[in-house]
């Protein structure tokens, strides 16, 4: 009887030609395929391997989209497959893109026929959809955002009578998100992670929040995995008709998969009828698990449900059973990855599952991908031999047949404003030597580390971009931080105003915005001094009457401590003051601690400036700068951002204890992060082709706290052969006596470079009248003879001039013309007493009093009120 795995689909011919045949020779003369022309043994290996599981470790710049793509070609032109047949699943919709681009290329229009070449959640979507009624929802179901989901969870809260400041819903939804992740469905959740929110109640939450999707017809983005396990696991059926369907699976970025990914995968992976998947757990693989009481589940591991095919079925006393069922073969399942460029643990990958792919699928061919065709011999060995101190790897070593080229460069600046510099002029000389700007990356630990560089490059004139997210500046919280800024230094500022006047909450809505615009165009007033007058009235209710006459006191009581406290110490007491530093602290979202480490950054970056309104002129040069007006510009990016870019020339700054390895992933998850963050470093020294510069600071500010730092640990673990330590040219450099070395500062005649920004301009410019205006005195300003620190650190007004375009020394105050638009609130009305008014709100009345331009009228039904007369009109 014929196998059930050998029997033929119609159309899909079994038939391979004879060797010596007719076929064979007439094959032989047409020439290899086009598609396979080009590909190095190991790739080529890779693409012709067609039985069995394979295992491609692709390492950074060894060609794995050409070798998957080739793959799909390779399956297709020798007939093994229709393109219905074949599941290749991709990260992101720009690599399914991709993959289809060049498949397009390659095979003409045979792509179009491949609807199951896409991401993980669109061909989860896709099934789901096509069985929606089997998990309760209809074809038709919503898939929600994250905003939807924190607003029906914020509702569920609200019913169970949760504080949700205390237990916020975004809290919730992270911590949902990661139990679907982890393919868990409510009643699976361990008891000790339920209990961590709301006192014991996330389980129950959890599992009311997966009935109201129900009832609503929707899902959210991890429902579009784990509905599809649970769809496979309780109809078998089901789950033999996609495995009978999909002859090949391919999968792209297998060590970024999550346990999620992963059961889905092994589902579909398996040959039809060797699995029982209604009895199979939802754990992690590898990992012991108590036994879910609710299942009945009584099987230790996942592995010994039967579902991999390693693990043989056993019986309630945990003996194998006998005599074992024969297994099918293995299915024809590739998947493409790099555990050395595993980085993402931290939202949910298990890098686990790659070094584990031969135990779950034996007799797995494993082909390595190790010749490298992006960097230079230099910068392979670095990145190899930092690797290799990892002990979770399955091993492999880059090579490349380009030469060495230049060593990987190690560089010590005395803190990261010298970093900065030192950089920036290492871009500058790459710049006149004709590098293109676009072949430039700086890349970063964390994102606050990129504000000392924007400050650089827009002093220097350095078109940058900033991938990955926003700029410095341009990022929520250091907009609102510098609304409450401007609007001290600046009460006539209506958009800073507007911007910060409900941040953090206070009730003061849309509405009540509103009725202070319309004042305030009315009385030809700023929007401050509306809200001032609108106070002293009973046109708002009374809470938010209170939270707006608050707000107002808080801002003139900062105002007159501007007179008396330093700008620094002005800018904590309103981050605290106001409530915005606390509202970030009680946000459980996974960006919040970033978020607060940049307003630390913000703060300490104003202590380069004498006072409020140089730091916010400043700002607005910063901000002034077009972002499109520049074809090239250094890319500016955090590492997890870079992976899968590359460029000829990296910066990697910040290699110190306590950044980079990170302290906070070293705390939390102990060797496993220590090993990431390794990974991290090898990923960004392999997005570098020709040169890789790494850099540290010996003194760094850190939590708001100046600290001396630790050279980071990877530094040590570099091979001495390949790198080369230089000195900074950022100024005073690391080491020589009491760790200052010769500055650039030294030779006074050095001002007369040929710096040409607008902030060297009016550096120069400021230094020249101060010359003018103070006959007899020395450079650095001072009365006395010079002192001896003058050639260098006392002329630290030329160089604060050169970071930040604002000289140290006194100026006199700028005058500015224009007219004084705030009116006083003590205008003569127009009305007169006994004139009869009518009010939007609060309807007729007649006038009783008249206080400037605030009314007390007696209205018919309201009672008597005060108002603003702008409010009011006479009838």
């Amino acid at each position: 009887m014929t196998e059930p795995s050998k029997l033929v689909h119609s159309g899909v011919p079994d038939h391979q030609p004879a060797a010596g045949g007719i076929a064979a020779r007439a094959r032989a003369a047409a020439g290899g395929p086009k598609y396979l022309a080009g590909l190095n043994p190991e790739q080529r290996e890779a693409v012709e391997t067609l039985e069995g599981p394979v295992l491609v470790l692709a390492g950074a710049g060894t060609g794995k989209t050409r070798v998957l793509t080739t793959r799909i070609a390779h399956i297709l032109s020798q007939g093994r497959a229709r393109p219905s047949e074949i599941l290749s699943v991709t990260f992101t919709n720009k690599a399914a893109r991709e993959m289809k681009l060049r498949l397009g290329q390659m095979l003409g229009q045979a792509v179009e026929g491949m609807p199951w070449l896409g991401t993980f959640h669109s061909i989860g979507g896709r099934i789901l959809r096509t069985h929606a009624e089997m998990v309760q929802l209809k074809s038709n179901f919503t898939v929600l955002d994250v905003d939807d989901q924190v607003r029906l969870l914020k509702q569920l809260l609200q019913a169970e009578n949760i504080d949700d400041k205390r237990w916020p819903a975004r809290m919730l939804a992270g911590l949902i998100d990661g139990w679907k992740n982890r393919g868990l469905m409510p009643s699976q959740v361990p008891p000790g992670e339920a209990a961590i929110f709301a006192n014991g109640k996330g389980g129950k939450l959890y599992a009311s929040y997966q009935e109201r999707l129900k009832i609503l017809n929707a899902a959210d983005f991890g429902d579009l995995l784990l509905e599809n396990i649970r769809l496979f696991r309780e109809h078998p059926d089901v789950l033999r008709q996609y495995q009978q369907r999909f002859k090949f699976v391919l999968v792209d970025e297998y060590q970024d998969t999550n346990v999620a990914q992963y059961l889905w995968l092994r589902l579909l992976a398996q040959a039809p009828g060797s699995a029982k998947p209604q009895t199979a757990p939802a754990v992690i693989p590898g990992r012991v698990e108590d036994a879910n009481p609710e299942s009945g589940d009584k099987e230790d591991s996942f592995r010994d449900s039967g579902f991999a095919p390693s693990g043989a079925p056993r019986n309630d006393e945990g003996n194998v059973a006998s005599p074992p069922a024969p297994s099918p073969p293995p299915k024809n399942i590739c998947c493409v990855g790099d555990d050395d460029q595993s980085i993402y643990g931290w939202r949910g990958a298990e890098v686990d599952n790659i070094l584990r792919f031969e135990h779950d699928f034996p007799g797995a061919k494993v082909i390595r991908l190790e010749r490298n065709y992006r960097s230079t011999g230099h910068i392979l060995a670095a990145a190899s031999h930092l690797i290799a101190h990892n002990e979770g790897r399955l091993g492999k070593t880059l090579r490349t047949e380009d030469v060495d080229g230049e060593k990987v460069t190690v560089t010590g600046a005395w803190d990261s404003e010298e970093e900065a510099r030192g950089i920036g002029e290492e871009i500058e000389e790459l710049q006149r030597g004709g590098n293109n700007l676009n072949e430039v990356a700086i890349l970063v630990r964390a994102s606050f580390q990129m504000r000392e560089f924007e400050d650089r490059f827009v002093t220097l004139g350095l078109p940058y971009r900033v991938i990955g997210g926003p700029r410095f500046y341009e990022r929520a919280e250091i907009r609102d931080a510098l609304a409450y800024l401007r609007t001290i230094n600046s009460p006539a500022d209506d958009l800073a105003f507007e911007r910060i006047v409900n941040v953090p909450k206070r009730g003061l809505g849309d509405a009540t915005v509103q009725m202070l615009h319309d004042h305030a165009r009315k009385r030809r007033i700023p929007l401050f001094e509306a809200a001032r007058a609108v106070v002293e009235t009973d046109e708002l209710k009374p809470k938010a009457r209170g939270a707006l006459r608050d707000l107002i006191l808080q801002f003139d009581r900062w105002r007159a401590q501007r007179e008396v406290t330093s700008h620094t110490e002005l800018a904590e007491i309103v981050l605290d003051e106001s409530g915005y530093t606390e509202m970030w602290q009680k946000d459980r979202s996974a960006d919040a601690a970033g978020r607060l480490e940049n307003l630390k950054e913000l703060v300490r970056s104003m202590e380069e400036f004498e006072n409020l309104q140089g730091f916010l002129e400043h700002i607005s040069l910063v901000m002034d700068r077009d972002s499109g007006a520049e074809d090239e510009a250094v890319s500016l990016m955090t590492l997890h951002s870079a992976k899968g870019l590359e460029f000829d020339n990296v910066f990697l700054p910040g290699w110190e204890e306590g950044l980079f390895p990170s302290q906070r992933t070293l705390d939390e998850q102990g060797r496993a992060g220590l090993e990431e963050e390794r990974r991290l470093a090898h990923v960004g020294l392999t997005r570098a082709r020709r040169r890789a510069k790494l850099y540290f600071a010996t003194n760094r500010r850190i939590h708001g706290t100046w600290s001396t730092t630790i050279p980071s640990r990877f530094l040590d673990e570099l091979p001495a052969p390949n790198v080369e330590i230089t000195e900074s040219k950022g100024g005073s450099g690391w080491g020589g006596s009491g760790g200052y070395g010769p500055s650039r500062f030294d030779n006074v005649e050095s001002f007369g470079s040929s710096y040409t920004t607008p902030g060297w301009q009016r550096a120069q410019a400021n230094r020249a009248r101060g010359q003018n205006n103070r006959k007899g005195q020395a450079r650095g300003g001072f009365e006395e003879e010079q002192s001896p620190f003058s050639g260098s650190r006392s002329d630290a007004s030329g160089s604060r001039g050169e970071s930040g375009g604002f000289a140290r020394h006194k100026r006199a105050p700028l005058t500015i013309e224009g007219e004084l638009v705030a009116k006083s609130t003590g205008t003569v009305s127009e009305f007169s007493l006994d004139d009869r008014v009518f009010h939007d709100k609060f309807g007729y009345g007649h006038v009783v009093k008249i206080d400037g331009n605030k009314l007390t009228i007696a209205f018919e039904k309201a009672g008597e009120k005060k108002v603003v007369d702008s409010f009011v009109e006479r009838v």
